[in-house]
């Protein structure tokens, strides 16, 4: 296990040392027109070129905390008091010979607490009035009076231990709270977590109880905040909604993946790292695997099973142990191939296991080598990525872990001929990163650093900038071993102002970014060997997009601007790439695009919102990417319709530009994409 430190809260490691990589300036004044004039739509106050102020200039932006102080809102006051304490990393739980688990999914006892009464009124021991919630699921789709409600809640249960897991260490496993989390095992706190999407653990050893119930109390909130990541607070603008945010969907809040108690032996395995490289016919698998400790003594790793099993013997010292295991006439991973092979690491004593993980591994290689599609390679071959942006979204559960609608957007995104999504705007559920892997699907990872802005004070964004690192930490943590993870993306849409639509920015927040994002490029690049990047927001900074090892790009010509005029924004489409490839002289993926389509809505001519303008705009993005050989990739926005805050700008209560509705029946545009992916079908 990884202890985190409550000091830093980030894990306890020396302190990291980033440097940029050498790209060349990028100047805001050497864009075309068409790049001023859709970088001034969305941020309205003229931004001079400040890349020569350097990285120095986001201290003195107005509104740091050494220029001026606001007033704190009642709820700010209550997300103040959120820490991270105690905090443990875990591998994902599993049961084996030696691991135990015990799933406490289903119904816990649920109040709502706007007057953040709950610490002090003792609730940890036992809620006064509760009623019945379904763990995991986002509380706002099941309560009319908590729809829009993202204060304190607090949720409880009993729990009796098995007695077979007396002298074990026995953790308590989250796998997403959103977002700020504390929980109490009989009454004693033994641990809080601030961020959404991912796992985190506390040891809950010592407070458990062996001859009765144990009661667990967890306090969550998901308030919105200008420090927190995503962003929060909204504003007035293009995109307000409510409730505020500062992103396009719905800020749901709970305990949406499962709660767990994981018993482990006292020695046991806390991390392993798989690496794979391909050698002709041959694949070799680097295996590091760490034990808990400092422990040392045997142990060995095993690849395959039965008369084809590759083993190696493993030497832990200090805790740490290393193999390479040589696969002759290897089958490798791929979108047409994906071939999973099981792997075990093991700690032994007197021949004896002691403790034991499994995963199972492709044998893959992903790399950028220049600036064409032709150098966009997965084992060395060119490969173009078909897919989506997607979210995890569906009625009632919300944000919640849903199996049954992860196994159907699998197979859905296999009947369009799909063959990789991003995770858009945060870390999706492991099981959907196991559905992946098994289906072939090449994945863009991304925390949940959406709509980030660089206006607002240096003060504020070095707090985003310590809860973006700690989420690299643990995205790569939790998914480094899977062969669909092609890339990490540490942002989405960024701007120097405020979310497009919705202020000025600031002198010196260009600058800001510039010196914000080789920091969490970095942070992914020090702990892993993928490629890293981002996606800026239409129209911003090129100096920033340079930074990553290929450019995502999110384009809505056609939509947010020239609504109504596909052939011009198709011409803007090209004009707006073609300037980016002679500036950036890298791989570009779209990474969004798209119109919105009320299901059912018909028109000819194809007029906005109809389901023949969505295809009509499709197809004109797509003819525009296939004529450019730099286009490594065409992610559409979105796989399906999701919820979002009210507004003016929202239909139906969400966002439509999703080609499936958010029930997943296809529109139009599905039947479309699928003609031009999967043909044969």
């Amino acid at each position: 296990m990884t202890v985190q430190s409550p000091r830093t809260a980030g894990p306890v490691r020396a302190p990291r040392e980033f440097s940029s990589p050498k790209f060349r300036t990028v100047s805001l004044t050497n864009r075309t027109s068409i790049g001023r004039a859709i970088f001034s739509a969305y941020v309205p106050t003229a931004i001079a070129d400040v890349t020569a102020a350097g990285a120095g200039a986001a201290a003195a932006l107005p509104g740091s905390a050494s220029a001026q102080s606001s007033p704190v809102s009642p709820a700010d006051a209550v997300a103040e008091k959120a820490k991270q304490e105690n905090v443990v990393r875990l591998l994902l739980p599993q049961q084996n010979a030696h691991r135990n688990l015990l799933d406490l999914s289903g119904f816990w006892q649920f109040q709502l607490d706007p007057d953040d009464a709950g610490e002090n009124g003792g609730w940890a021991h036992g809620l006064p009035a509760p009623r019945t919630i379904a763990v995991p699921s986002s509380w706002n789709d099941l309560f009319d009076d908590a729809a829009d409600y993202l204060g304190p809640a607090w949720y409880f249960r009993e729990v009796w231990i098995p007695e077979a897991w007396r002298g074990r260490r026995i953790f308590l496993y989250f796998g997403s709270v959103n977002y700020a989390a504390e929980a109490w095992v009989n009454g004693a706190p033994v641990g809080s977590h601030l961020g959404g999407h991912l796992p985190f653990a506390f040891d809950a050893t010592p407070h458990l109880a062996w001859d009765r119930a144990n009661t667990l109390a967890v306090r969550v909130e998901n308030i919105q905040t200008a420090t927190r990541v995503p962003t929060g607070g909204g504003g007035a603008g293009f995109f307000a909604g409510y409730p505020a945010t500062h992103y396009d969907f719905f800020p749901y809040a709970g305990i949406e993946r499962q709660v767990q108690l994981v018993a482990l032996p006292e020695n046991h395995i806390e991390d392993v790292t798989v690496v794979t490289k391909i050698e002709g016919s041959a694949g070799t698998v680097n295996v590091k695997a760490q034990a808990s400790g400092p422990w040392s003594g045997a142990g060995k790793v095993q690849l395959g099973r039965g008369g084809d099993a590759i083993q190696a013997p493993l030497d832990f010292r200090g805790g740490l142990a290393e193999a390479t295991l040589r696969v002759p006439e290897a089958v490798f991973w791929s979108p047409e191939t994906p071939h999973l092979y099981p792997l075990e690491v093991a700690l032994e004593a007197h021949g004896a296991a002691l403790d034991s993980y499994h995963l199972d591994v492709g044998i893959r290689t992903i790399e950028v080598r220049g600036p064409m599609a032709e150098d966009f390679l997965l084992n060395g071959k060119p490969i173009f990525l078909k897919g989506f942006s997607r979210h995890e979204d569906f009625p009632i559960t919300g944000r919640g872990l849903n199996l049954p609608v992860s196994v159907r957007d699998a197979e859905l995104l296999k009947w369009t001929g799909a063959n990789s999504f991003r995770t858009s705007h945060y870390p999706y559920s492991p099981e959907c990163m196991e559905l992946a892997d098994r289906y072939g699907f090449l994945v863009i990872d991304e925390i949940p650093a959406v709509g980030m802005s660089f206006s607002d004070g240096a003060g504020n964004i070095q707090k985003r900038l310590e809860q973006c690192l700690r989420d690299i930490d643990d995205l790569v943590f939790r998914d480094k071993n899977h062969p669909s993870v092609i890339a990490w993306s540490v942002a989405n849409e960024p701007a120097p102002g405020g979310q497009p639509g919705m202020g000025s920015s600031k002198a010196g927040a260009v600058a800001a970014g510039t010196a914000f994002f080789p920091k969490l490029l970095g942070g992914a690049r020090e702990i892993d060997s993928r490629p890293a990047t981002f996606t800026p927001v239409e129209g911003g900074p090129l100096e920033w997009t340079a930074l990553c090892d290929f450019a995502c790009l999110n384009a809505y010509f056609g939509w947010y601007s020239l609504g109504g005029r596909l052939d011009e924004a198709a011409k803007a489409f090209g004009e707006y790439l073609d300037h980016a490839h002679e500036v950036l002289h890298k791989p570009i993926v779209i990474t969004e695009c798209g119109a919105e389509a009320i299901p059912g809505d018909h028109d000819a001519p194809p007029r906005m919102w109809s389901e023949e303008y969505q295809v009509e705009f499709l197809r004109n993005y797509l003819e525009v990417v296939g004529k450019r050989p730099y286009m490594a990739g065409f992610h559409v926005w979105n796989f399906h319709d999701f919820k979002t805050p009210q507004s003016i700008i929202r239909a139906l209560g969400g966002n439509n530009k999703g080609v499936f509705t958010r029930v997943r029946q296809p529109k139009m545009a599905a039947h479309f994409l699928r003609s031009r992916w999967n043909p044969k079908a």
